[in-house]
C-alpha cells in the first residue's frame, strides 16, 4: 500500500517511484470465455473489496509505465534525502517481488475526518496555549494495519473460492511497489501536481493498498484505453502553498524540502533554513492537500480507526481513550490540535504508551520531541504568561537532553521565545 498523503513512505510515496517494472508474461490471448471469467472474477473481487469499505478498485497488470523512467534522474539529483531505501533494485522487476505475477489489485481507503483542516484550523489555536499540527492520516490507528487486515481478508476469499493454487502478496505500504502508479494506470486517478494520486470524486485524502497475484485478472481498462486525465489544468495552489518550496515544479517534490520527511523520516537536525518555515508542523503536512480545490467537498469517513484520538487517563495511555468532543481532559491530551508542551515534555515511555498502534511511532520519541521544540521555537506564545515561564522552564530543561538533537533544537525554540 501507498499512502496517499503527504508523509514519506517505505514504498517511494509523494515521489517519481524507482525504476521501471517489465511486462509481465501474460501469454497468448486467451479465448472469449476465459476473457469472460477473468472479467468475472474482476467483478467479484471488487464487490469484495467495496463490502471492506474500500471506496475504489480496479486492476492493472505489471507494465513498464512511461512515468518510472524520470526516477533515476530524480535520484540522481539527491532529492530522496536519506531515503535510501528508495533505491532499492527490487522495484525495477515485479518477478523478484513476486515471481509468475500477472496482475495487481489496487484498492483505496477513505482516511478524511470531518474536523477542519490544517489551513482553518490554524484560527482554532489561539496564542497562549501552542498548538501543533499532525497530519490527518496519523490521528487514528496505524493504517498499516488496518488496510493490512482488509487486504488479508480479501485474499482469504480468493483461496476459498478458486481451487487452482496462486500466488498473492498483499503490502500496505510496506513492499518495493510503485502504488500511485499501478492505481493511475488501475483507473483510480491521476497523478497531481502535488505529486499525490487524485480522484475527481474521492480527492486525495485515501489511502492505497495492493495484492500482487500471479492469477490473470481483467483490467479495469480496457486495451489501449487511456487512464483518467489530468485535471489539475493551470492550478499551482499546492506549489505556491507549500511553506518549505519543496515542488521544486508541478509533479516533482525535493523530499529534502518537505515537511513531512524533515518531521518524520530525518533522523538529524532541522536545516536551519527550513526551521521557520515548518510552522507548527509536528508530524507530517496537510498542506498541499488543503489547498486543492479536488478536497473542498472531499467526503469524509465514518470509520472509528480514522478519527482523531484523544486521552483521558492520566498518563496518555490508550486504554483512556476519549469519543466525547467536550471532554476537557480529552482536549488536553488529544491528536487533533495537539498541545506542544505535553509532546514536547512527553518521556519516551509515555510516548510508547501514547503511540502504540499509531503511524507516529515511525518519528520516533527524539524525533517528536525535536519537532515539538521547533514549533514552540514558531509559537506566537507572549511573554509575562504563566505558560511563556512554563514552556521556557522546559526547553531549558531539554536544552541540556543527552539526546543532541532534542538539546539543539530546545536551544533554538529558546532563543525564539525569548
Amino acid at each position: 500500500m501507498e499512502m496517499n498523503s503527504r508523509a514519506p513512505l517505505r514504498s517511494g510515496a509523494f515521489f517519481f517511484l524507482k525504476a521501471s517494472w517489465g511486462r509481465a508474461k501474460c501469454g497468448t490471448i486467451a479465448p472469449m470465455r476465459i476473457l469472460g471469467q477473468r472479467r468475472s472474477d474482476t467483478a467479484w473481487i471488487e464487490a469484495l473489496a467495496g463490502a471492506e469499505g474500500f471506496e475504489l478498485f480496479g486492476v492493472v497488470r505489471p507494465e513498464n509505465f512511461p512515468e518510472l523512467s524520470r526516477m533515476p534522474e530524480w535520484l540522481d539529483r539527491g532529492y530522496a534525502g536519506e531515503m535510501n531505501y528508495l533505491a532499492d533494485p527490487r522495484r525495477s522487476d515485479p518477478q523478484s517481488v513476486l515471481a509468475g505475477i500477472r496482475s495487481v489489485i489496487v484498492c483505496a481507503l477513505n482516511y478524511n475526518s470531518a474536523k477542519p483542516y490544517s489551513t482553518a484550523a490554524a484560527a482554532q489555536a489561539g496564542s497562549d496555549e501552542p498548538r501543533g499540527w499532525i497530519s490527518r492520516y496519523a490521528w487514528g490507528h496505524d493504517y498499516h494495519e488496518v488496510l493490512r487486515e482488509k487486504l488479508e481478508s480479501i485474499v482469504a476469499a480468493m483461496r476459498a473460492r478458486y481451487e487452482e493454487e496462486f500466488e498473492a502478496r498483499v503490502y500496505a505500504d510496506t513492499g518495493p511497489v510503485p502504488e500511485r502508479i499501478l492505481a493511475k494506470y488501475a483507473g483510480l486517478g491521476w497523478t497531481g501536481k502535488n505529486t499525490l494520486l487524485l480522484n475527481q470524486e474521492l480527492g486525495s485524502f485515501f489511502f492505497l493498498g495492493v495484492i500482487l497475484t500471479t492469477i490473470e485478472l481483467a483490467p479495469t481498462l480496457a486495451e489501449g484505453e487511456a487512464p483518467p486525465p489530468d485535471l489539475c489544468g493551470s492550478c499551482r495552489r499546492c506549489i505556491d502553498a507549500c511553506p518549505t518550496a519543496a515542488l521544486v515544479e508541478p509533479y516533482v517534490m525535493d523530499a529534502r524540502r518537505c515537511i513531512s520527511y524533515l518531521t518524520i523520516e530525518l533522523r538529524g537536525s532541522i536545516p536551519g533554513e527550513l526551521r521557520e518555515p515548518m510552522g507548527w508542523q509536528v508530524f507530517g503536512c496537510d498542506i498541499c492537500q488543503d489547498v486543492c480545490p479536488w478536497n473542498r467537498k472531499a467526503p469524509v469517513t465514518r470509520a472509528a480507526e480514522f478519527q482523531a484520538r484523544a486521552f483521558s487517563s492520566d498518563d496518555g495511555s490508550g486504554d483512556g481513550m476519549a469519543d466525547e468532543p467536550d471532554d476537557e481532559r480529552a482536549k488536553e491530551k488529544a491528536l487533533f490540535l495537539p498541545r506542544l508542551e505535553w509532546l514536547a515534555g512527553m518521556s519516551e515511555e509515555e510516548y510508547r504508551q501514547v503511540f502504540k498502534g499509531s503511524p507516529i511511532k515511525r518519528a520516533k520519541w527524539r524525533g517528536l520531541t525535536r519537532n515539538a521544540c521547533i514549533a514552540l521555537g514558531n509559537s506566537s506564545i507572549r511573554k509575562g504568561t504563566t505558560e511563556h515561564a512554563r514552556i521556557a522552564c522546559l526547553l531549558e530543561r531539554l536544552s541540556a537532553s543527552p539526546e543532541p538533537v532534542i538539546a539543539e533544537s530546545a536551544r533554538w525554540a529558546l532563543s525564539r521565545i525569548e
